[in-house]
This record gives structure tokens, sequence and C-alpha cells, in this order.
């Protein structure tokens, strides 16, 4: 009777195991529930599910992020021990990933007293942007800034309540995978690096395809900063492209070699093809009430852009924030989910803002402007782009 009762089972778990493999099409589905990480360790048992791992991840090509505040109860920022948690849940292959930090608790790059007190230390463990680097795939491009105040959506919910941290531990990576008729681009510029054929290479010109820039200087205010962000600039005003951005504290990407240290530069994506939309609109230093800030901000309507996989980042100057709404906090990043419902919002505060009121669509872009038009102070960039 025993044998008898057991044959069932052992038929049943004979066929799942021939279900899963042989039939591609319920190991695939199967395969979709699966996070990107353990996704691809599946994919090394065996050929049938090594093909199906491949084609889920053709299929993962929408954007997504991960996000944190509030104190650490470790020495390390807050957003590295999140990531490090989190990485392993996301559904997509990060082939590039844009990273901002407040420097509370962000310490780098070290000084010398530092470096010498770390020198038995594990070198990944110690410095946050090789930690940040480690967490994400090697073929990653990373693009990272530390600045003042950050803005964040928490992760998971495009329709949570975004927030404005003018002060205190914040960060978010927001992460991107590969996907159809979208080219992204990172560049990282200093005095020495800036040529014309590296602007190419960049797709910051002779690149009809290019329609969104994201742009953060560091350190353009000393001498000569402001030919070198003009240089940039100028050719980028004259194109049917949407530009925004702004001044940071520091910068760092994959080109670990590109600037000596306290010299100036720019770090950024760029974004080509024709499936990429974006809109901006400047919240002018003169607006000062909620109800200015809503009315402005309700502008970006105007560009009728898909809610699905689209981004808003809002880069504000770090003297706008309560200072500018008679000590209310959160002021611009409420206006902004009041309009727009199910889009995250993600930025920080700086030191000076790029970019316009602008409309980049399929074949058209509304509003021109010159170099000088795009740099800004006291005022916040709010815009959406849209990824396909």
């Amino acid at each position: 009777m025993e044998g008898d009762a057991a044959s069932p089972n052992i038929s049943g778990e004979s066929k799942a195991g021939y279900i899963l493999s042989n039939v591609a099409e319920v190991v695939e589905r199967i395969l979709t529930f699966v996070p990107t990480k353990n996704l691809l360790r599946i994919a090394s048992v065996c050929r049938l599910w090594r093909n199906c791992a491949r084609r889920v991840l053709r299929t993962q090509q929408r954007l997504t992020w991960l996000s944190a505040s509030g104190s650490s109860m470790y020495q390390e920022h807050v957003l590295l021990r999140t990531m490090a948690e989190d990485l392993e849940k996301v559904y997509l292959l990060p082939q590039t990933a844009l990273l901002m930090v407040d420097g509370e608790n962000f310490s780098w790059p070290f000084s010398y007293r530092q470096k010498k007190a770390r020198k038995f230390e594990n070198e990944v463990a110690s410095d946050p942007v090789e930690k940040l680097r480690h967490l994400l795939p090697s073929t990653c491009d990373v693009v990272g800034v530390v600045a003042s105040g950050i803005v964040v959506t928490p992760s998971g919910s495009p329709s949570s309540p975004p927030e404005e941290h003018e002060v205190g531990e914040a960060g978010f990576s927001l992460l991107f995978p590969a996907m159809d008729g979208v080219t992204i681009r990172p560049f990282h510029f200093c005095k020495k690096s800036l040529t014309e054929s590296a602007m190419e290479e960049a797709g910051l010109i002779n690149n009809p395809d290019l329609k969104v820039v994201l742009m953060f200087d560091y350190e353009t205010w000393k001498a000569g900063g402001g030919r070198f962000l003009n240089k940039l600039l100028e050719p980028l005003s004259q194109n049917n492209v949407l530009i925004i951005g702004g001044q940071v504290e520091r910068a760092f990407s994959n080109n670990t070699s590109c600037c000596s240290p306290g010299s100036f530069g720019a770090v950024g994506l760029t974004f080509s093809g024709s499936k990429i939309q974006g809109a901006s609109v400047l919240v002018d230093q003169d607006v000062s009430s909620p109800k200015a800030a809503e009315a402005t901000i309700q502008r970006l309507k105007a560009a009728n852009i898909p809610e699905r996989n689209t981004m808003g980042f809002m880069f504000a100057c770090v003297g706008r924030g309560h200072n500018s709404y008679n000590n209310q906090s959160n002021v611009e990043a409420s206006a902004f989910r009041k309009i727009f419902s199910n889009i995250p919002l993600l930025g920080f505060f700086g030191n000076g803002e790029i970019g316009c009121d602008r409309i980049v669509k399929e074949n058209y872009t509304l509003s021109e402007t010159d170099a000088d038009g795009l740099q800004h102070s006291f005022t916040t960039v709010m815009s959406l782009v849209h990824f396909g």
C-alpha cells in the first residue's frame, strides 16, 4: 500500500522534472518572478535555463531606483547598506547607474591623513566609491555626485510622496537596464580631457538622435571654470536637446583618472533615441508660495509625456527649499506629486542649476536659449524624462 500510495507522487515529480527540463515556455514564465541576481545564478543550471534566462533579461527594460534616508547605524552611508541589501531584489541587469548622495556621511575623497590611517584596511571596505562600484556589475557604467541635499522617492512605489532632504543622510541609485531604441552614454570631463572628439564619443555633438543630457559640474567657480562650462553647454543650447542638472560638491565615475584633485570638471549622461521624450520648467527665484510653485510645475503637463517608464528630476538651489516658502519644507516635491501622481521624483540641492523651460518630443523642440540662459541660481529645475 505504501508503494502504491507513493507512486502518484513519484509520477508527479517526474512530470514536473520533465517540464522544467524541456518546456521552455513554462521555465521562462517561472523565471519572470525571479530577481535578476538569482536569475543569473539559475542560468548556469542547464542550456535551456540559460536561454530562458537570457530571454527574460531582454524583457526587463523598465528602469528602477533604490533610495535611502535617515541616520545609518553603521559607519558607512545609509545608501550603501540599502544597496547591499536591495540589489538582490531588483528585476533588471543595470547597464548604467546614476548615484546621488549627501556629503554628511560620505567621506570621499580621502585626505592624506585618512588614507594613511586606512592603509591596513581593505580598500573596498573603506572607500565608499569603491564599495558602490563593487556592489554593481563590473560592466555597469557608474556616474555619481555628492550634493548638499538630496530629493528621493522611497524605493518600490512611484506614487510614494517624494522627500526633500535639505540636511541629513539621504541618497539614491537610479538603475538603467539595456533598453531597445535607447542609447545611454556616460561622460566625465575636466579641462584637459574636454575635446571635440571626446564630446562626440559621449554623444554630445554630431549626434542627431540626442534627446536629453543630464549634466553635473563641480568646482567651476574656480578660474577658468566658467569658460569650461560654456564650452560644454554652447553646442547643446543650439540643438533640439533637453539639458538639465546643476553644480554639485564632488563627482565620480568609472573614469578614475580624469581629474587631478581640486580641479573643476563635469560628469553626466546622454540619452539618445526616438523613444525618449523630455520636458523641464524653471521655478524662478521669485516663486515663494505653494500655490505659485504648483502653477509653475503644472506647465509640465503641456508636454503630455506618458507616466509609464518616466522619471522626474528636481535640481534645486541650496538656498531654496524651506528658505523660499516661509520655513515650509517639501513644498516643491509635494506640488510635483499632486500633479504627477505616479512618477517618482529624484534630485538634489546644489550650488547652481542648469535648465530652462523646454519640451523635447519626437520631432520638435519648444523653447530655445543660449548657454547663459541655461545657467541659474536660486531656482529649481523640475523635469520629466520618458524612456519609451
